[in-house]
Order: structure tokens, then C-alpha cells, then sequence
């Protein structure tokens, strides 16, 4: 396709998308439809519940597991809130909805019922778990039509259970169906609320349904294929994302109907955005590590959601066993894992629930690790109902980045800037919050002093435009990469959206996989002196390049601390030399703009540290990052190891987190054992006007070692294990 016919077919579907309103994919601060009967959380349930249980029947639980056992043990975890099997593939009650299919074990009896009445003598809030996504061979006989199709025009069978058929998750399956199951169990049970898992989809769907609603929404045929610049594609993505919406608050105004205190809520949903305006609470089902997941992922997450629910209650789902791809659902794994995980949650605010799988015991292991995680949880309460994080650096996700920036070029895996960004911060001890690029207006940026973009790629016009507003009130950027390179749809700019605040131009070139090339590390020739980016370096005259560099032309003058040693042969080994050992040419842009600092690396360093974990790219990360944010921090702890760091305000008290992933399994668990680390400082500026009246280690349950001086608050820990909470009662 030429630019031209490009031009012309990203207008034709934007005349399309104006179908739906302002689309939730695109920039701006607009919900894709407005809140219905939107209230406040502290009128209703939300945020009392602290420590989630859930236990997911299998379709021969009834009358083989001990109801009694699972109510004694949410007992002595202090669980609060339940998660109860009730219906959809299998129902767990005496169901009157026809093709609702009753469990073969449940004879007269009613499972679903009897342990929520028993929760309910426990004081508990429950959620009624349903899942949509298959269906059995007597729904097919009746409705072929709410079975997904694929591209080919198959009916789709089950890809784990070939027994099922797949349904479709945006046609009569979900809106007629599963609408009449949710108001069953409503009516007849009065739960809390309901919760879906799978109700998304399991796919794009090629039924009648499908095809007949999106031609009528778009005009155009359903896409086969991912590409993010096809603009049946994005249509689809749109209308989707419309759909599934329109879903969602369905099945909440019905659940309203029956209980106004009761919601929808949907397990993860396709734009976090548009979940954080309609959603009074969620919950986050990312359970347990898998492959080359990073233990701080948990948090990762949390602080993601975060972004665009703000104080609403967010759950971390976790699972007391293995999450690789084999599907080990009766599994168990490690404690040291499971403390870890759930603890870089409760650090980053979430609140822990953990996930069941079947009512029969086949390992007892795991039971007494969460009990005595949830038992300490339950003591440290007060401390855990955190008001507002402390954090002065905020790192950008962008969700429109994540799905329309060209995913099959190896230079633009987003996930990778942000993995390596997040690494970096990290290791740096730096507390830091994430930030959605959709929320880029001054009450959501103005907390920060310094905001980070790993590679945001895909900006708007507006979102630019609001980049540089929070620039001119004070705040400071770090940028790499093609960030700003392309419009919110992916669509390739000439040049950068930020070029006048990061000061240059994109020359139109590309540079990589590049090999054996590097950094070279220069004093400023007025003084000799290096420039603070570089502490830590100046013995090193050059270090390693990154593996994928824009070539950019300056705006005006420059520092040149960082240059370009461009790549030489590294075999045979006797043509091992630099060709050229010198250049003008710049690898890191340092301005300041009035009170506002910008760093600028136009390659990428994020991402090739989240490769290799090259050292000198982390410190020179850290170093950009001090110098962009010229404060003093808000906490600041010295001493060995990599520690995740979170700090938080509560009413009437202060919380510093700091978890320990000092291990030989950090980046590929799971970790066999907990590795203590020894004598930590925590250094903690103290609110104005408060003055300290205990401080206290939550874990340990010590009183350590304190001192004050001109506002700051020094804390001695002699060893964290696992996880360490610094409490100070104001």
C-alpha cells in the first residue's frame, strides 16, 4: 500500500469508527460510553473486603469434598470475601434456565447454595463465579449459531476438552443466555455480585452474529488478519471492545435490578481504561510466575490497573500452583514462591486472593502458606489501606502502543522497553507508579516530578499536546526510542510528535540489529569534568551500544556526554579494531526547559538492557533518571541486594515496602528458597507538620533502630527475608 492509498484508507476508517463514538483505543479522557449509575465506593461493600478466597468446583466436587473443611479454613485465613462456582459451563444449583447444564453429582442438592450460606455465617461477601466460554453438545443440537466459528467457517470444537464446543462471546451465547443464568442466580441467591471468567471471547469469531453486527457497525467484512495497520483490523479491535462493553453493563444494570448493592464484574477486560471508569472494584488474574516472568511482575500489574482505577479496591489473584502452559492445575508449587508473588502484590496494593482449583485435596502443602500469609495480613490491616502512593516518578504504558505499534519488526516489542524500564527502576530502588497514556492530563501527571516513556511509540496529537503542557507546569520526561513516532493508530509520522520538546529530528533512518557497536563516554572539553549521567563510568572511555538506533538531526546545541562508535567487524579476530573511534555523533540528548529537565536516548536501551542486563545500561539508566528528576526522593534504602521498593500514606500513618528478590531464581523461577539480606537503611521524609509516634517492622514484628534530622526519618533493618514493612504511626 503507497502512502497515499494509506492516507485515504486510515480516513475511511476513521469516517467508520465515528460509529462509536470516541473509540477507548484512541487518545483522549472520554470513556467509550458514560458511566450508568456510577456511586462512590464508600457507600457500598467494595473496599471492606481485605483477604479473598475462591474455590472453583469441578463438575464431581457435590458429594465427594467437604463443604465444612473449605468454610473452616476461610475461617482461620480471616478471608473476608469468597468466590463461589455457580454457573454458566456447569451449574452448581438447581437451575430452572434450559440448556443450563446441572452438575451429573448434584443429584438434589445444592453446592452453590449451602457453601454460600455458609460464608454468609462467616460475615463474608461472596462473588458467583460463572463462565461463558463453552458449551455441550445439547446446546449445539439446539443454538449451532451461538458456537464460534473460525476463519475457515468451522464450528469450533474445545481445544482442551473436545467434548465442548466454544462460544461465541459477542452474540445471543452471552446477551440472551448467560443474561438469564446471571438474573437466576440473583433472584435466587442475592450474592454480592458476579464474577466471569473467559467472558470475553476465546478468539475473533467468524458466526452469523459476528459477521451480520460488525458489517452492520463498519460496512466491512471481519478481518483475517493481526496486521495493526489493516483498517479492517482496527475496526474490529473498535467495534470489539464496543461490544464487549455494551456486555458488561448489561449484565450489570440486570444484576442492579435485583440488588443495587451487587455489580458485574468482569475478569479482565480488553481496554483498562474504560474498566477503570466503569468498574467499583476488580481484580487482577495474573496468577503465578511462568517461563522468564519476573517476580516484581505482580506488582507490575497492580500498579497498571491502578492507573486508571485510582483508589477503588484491586484484587491479586494468585494460584497455589505452577501457571506454565502444561496446565497443571492440581499443582503445588514452592512457598518461597508463593510468598514472593503474593507479597510484591500486597507491597504494590493489592489486596491477595487466592484461586482454588477443585474442592478435593490432592497436596496439603500449600494450606498452611497461605494461612499464614493471610493471617499476618489480617494483623497488619490498618497499615495495608493505603490513601495515595508516595512515588515521584511515574513510568507510561500504553495499551494503543501495545497493540497497533508494528509488532513483527524485533525493534518495536513493546513489552521488552517496558520490562527493561521497570528492571532498571527497580534495581535503582527508585519507588515509582505506572501511568496510562490515555490519563495524561494534569490530574493524573502533576503527583509526578519526573515521567518516563519506554518506547510510547503510539501518541496522539493530544497526548503530545499534553506531554508538553506538563512540561511548561515544571514536570521532566525521559524518553527512548521511536516514542511519538507514529499517531495513536500506529500510523507513521515523518517525524517526531515530541521533536520539539526532545529537541530533534528523525532524519528518516533506521539502524540495526546492530553489531559490536558502542558508546563512547567524553568529559565536557570546558572543564574535564563528566557529566553526572556518567558517575560511576569515567574510568570506562566507551561502553556497549544498544541494538537498534534512529538516526536524529539536533534542533539547536547539545551536551555530548554519550556519542557513537559506530559498528566494526568482530571476526577474525585480527579485524577486531574500531574503523572509527570517534564521532560527533550524539547517543543520549540532555536539555532543560525552564524547572523541567528532558533526557532523550534515541535507542534502545530499555530494551536491549532487558535482554542482556548489561550493567553500565542499567547505572546509566539510573543516572539519566537521578538527573531528569532533581529532588531529593521520598525514600531512599541503602545497602545489598535488589529489593522492590513501594512507599505509601494511610490515615494516620506511613508504610515503607520492600520486598527481597535477592535469589539465584529472580529471572527464572521458581525461587527454591528465601535468601535473607542483611542491614538495610531506609531514609523516609516525613509529612510537614507530623511528628513520629512508633515505628515498627511489621514482619518481624521488631522495633528497630530510628533517628531524625531535618525532617527525615533513618531506619535500621538488621534482615528482611522475604518481606519487610516499615510502619510509622503520625
Amino acid at each position: 500500500m503507497n502512502p497515499t492509498q494509506r492516507a485515504l484508507s486510515r480516513r475511511n476508517f476513521l469516517k467508520t469508527s465515528a460509529f462509536f463514538g470516541t473509540s477507548a483505543l484512541a487518545a483522549g479522557n472520554q470513556a467509550l460510553l458514560p458511566p450508568v449509575n456510577a456511586q462512590t465506593t464508600s457507600q457500598t461493600w467494595f473496599d471492606k473486603p481485605m483477604r479473598w478466597a475462591q474455590l472453583v468446583l469441578v463438575e464431581n466436587d457435590p458429594g465427594n469434598y467437604d463443604p465444612q473443611f473449605w468454610l473452616n479454613y476461610f475461617k482461620r485465613t480471616h478471608s473476608d470475601a469468597a468466590c463461589l462456582s455457580a454457573g454458566g459451563i456447569v451449574a452448581y444449583y438447581p437451575t430452572k434456565v434450559p440448556l443450563h447444564h446441572r452438575s451429573a453429582w448434584m443429584k438434589d442438592s445444592d453446592p452453590f447454595g449451602e457453601l454460600l450460606e455458609g460464608c454468609r455465617k462467616l460475615n463474608m461477601y461472596v462473588l458467583a463465579r460463572t463462565d461463558p466460554h463453552a458449551a455441550r453438545q445439547e446446546v449445539y443440537d439446539v443454538h449451532p449459531d451461538w458456537i464460534a466459528v473460525d476463519a475457515e467457517g468451522n464450528k469450533r470444537r474445545h481445544w482442551a476438552n473436545p467434548e465442548l464446543w466454544v462460544t461465541c462471546a459477542l452474540g445471543p451465547y452471552n446477551f440472551d443466555f448467560m443474561t438469564e443464568v446471571h438474573r437466576e442466580i440473583m433472584k435466587l441467591y442475592q450474592v454480592d455480585g458476579i464474577f466471569s471468567n473467559r467472558w470475553a471471547g476465546s478468539g475473533l469469531c467468524y458466526c452469523e452474529h459476528c459477521q451480520h453486527n460488525f458489517r452492520a457497525a463498519s460496512g466491512m467484512q471481519l478481518p483475517k488478519t493481526t496486521d495493526p495497520l489493516d483498517p479492517g483490523r482496527k475496526n474490529y479491535l473498535v467495534w470489539r471492545l464496543q461490544r464487549l462493553t455494551e456486555l458488561a453493563r448489561l449484565w450489570d444494570g440486570e444484576i442492579r435490578k435485583i440488588n443495587p448493592q451487587a455489580r458485574y464484574v468482569p475478569n479482565g477486560f480488553p481496554d483498562l481504561k474504560v474498566a477503570g471508569e466503569m468498574a467499583d472494584i476488580l481484580f487482577i488474574d495474573h496468577q503465578a510466575r511462568r517461563g522468564l516472568t519476573a517476580p516484581w511482575s505482580n506488582g507490575s500489574r497492580a500498579k497498571e490497573y491502578r492507573a486508571t482505577l485510582g483508589r477503588k479496591p484491586i484484587g491479586g489473584i494468585f494460584s497455589v500452583g505452577l501457571e506454565e502452559p502444561y496446565r497443571w492445575k492440581d499443582s503445588v508449587q514452592s512457598e518461597a514462591e508463593v510468598r514472593i508473588w503474593v507479597a510484591d502484590g500486597v507491597a504494590h496494593g493489592l489486596r491477595p486472593w487466592f484461586a482454588k482449583f477443585s474442592g478435593t485435596l490432592y497436596d496439603k502443602r500449600w494450606l498452611k502458606i497461605v494461612e499464614n500469609i493471610y493471617q499476618w495480613h489480617y494483623r497488619a490491616e490498618r497499615y495495608l489501606r493505603n490513601e495515595v502512593p508516595l512515588a515521584r516518578v511515574g513510568m507510561v504504558y500504553s495499551e494503543q502502543t501495545r497493540e497497533y505499534y508494528n509488532a513483527s519488526r524485533p525493534q518495536a516489542r513493546a513489552g521488552e522497553h517496558e520490562s527493561g524500564m521497570y528492571q532498571a527502576l527497580l534495581e535503582a530502588r527508585v519507588p515509582f507508579e505506572k501511568v496510562h497514556d490515555r490519563l495524561l492530563d494534569a490530574a493524573h501527571l502533576d503527583a509526578f516530578r519526573l515521567l518516563i516513556l519506554p518506547n510510547i511509540a503510539a501518541l496522539s496529537d493530544q497526548q503530545c499536546r499534553q506531554l508538553k503542557e506538563y512540561v511548561q507546569r515544571g514536570g521532566s520526561l525521559l524518553a527512548t526510542f521511536e516514542t511519538s513516532l507514529y499517531d495513536e493508530w500506529g500510523v507513521p509520522r515523518k517525524d517526531f510528535g515530541l521533536a520539539e520538546l526532545l529537541g530533534v529530528s528523525w532524519k528518516g533512518k533506521r539502524e540495526g540489529p546492530m553489531q559490536n557497536s558502542y558508546l563512547g563516554l567524553n568529559p565536557d572539553p570546558a572543564t574535564g569534568k563528566f557529566h553526572p549521567v556518567l558517575a560511576g563510568l569515567a574510568d570506562a572511555t566507551r561502553i556497549i551500544n544498544g541494538v537498534w538506533r534512529l538516526d536524529v538531526e539536533p534542533r539547536g546545541e547539545f551536551p555530548a556526554p554519550v556519542t557513537l562508535i559506530p559498528s566494526y567487524p568482530d571476526l577474525p579476530m585480527e579485524d577486531v579494531y574500531p574503523r572509527v573511534s570517534h564521532t560527533n555523533i550524539r547517543e543520549l540528548y540532555l536539555r532543560e526547559i525552564g524547572q523541567s529537565r528532558i533526557v532523550y536516548f534515541p535507542w534502545d536501551i530499555d530494551r536491549t538492557f532487558w535482554e542482556v542486563l548489561n550493567v553500565d545500561h542499567g547505572r546509566l539508566l539510573r543516572n539519566a533518571i537521578e538527573w531528569a528528576t532533581n529532588e531529593e526522593k521520598p525514600v531512599t534504602v541503602t545497602g545489598p541486594g535488589i529489593l522492590d521498593v513501594s512507599a505509601w500514606r494511610q490515615k494516620e500513618s506511613m508504610t515503607v515496602h520492600l520486598v527481597n528478590l535477592t535469589n539465584p531464581m529472580t529471572m527464572k523461577g521458581p525461587f527454591r528458597e528465601l535468601i535473607p539480606l542483611v542491614w538495610q537503611e531506609v531514609k523516609l521524609r516525613l509529612p510537614e507538620g507530623k511528628e513520629v509516634r512508633q515505628v515498627k517492622l511489621l514482619v518481624s514484628g521488631q522495633l528497630p533502630r530510628t533517628s531524625e534530622a531535618g525532617g527525615m526519618l533513618a531506619v535500621s533493618i538488621p534482615s528482611i527475608l522475604d518481606h519487610e514493612v516499615v510502619a510509622i504511626d503520625l
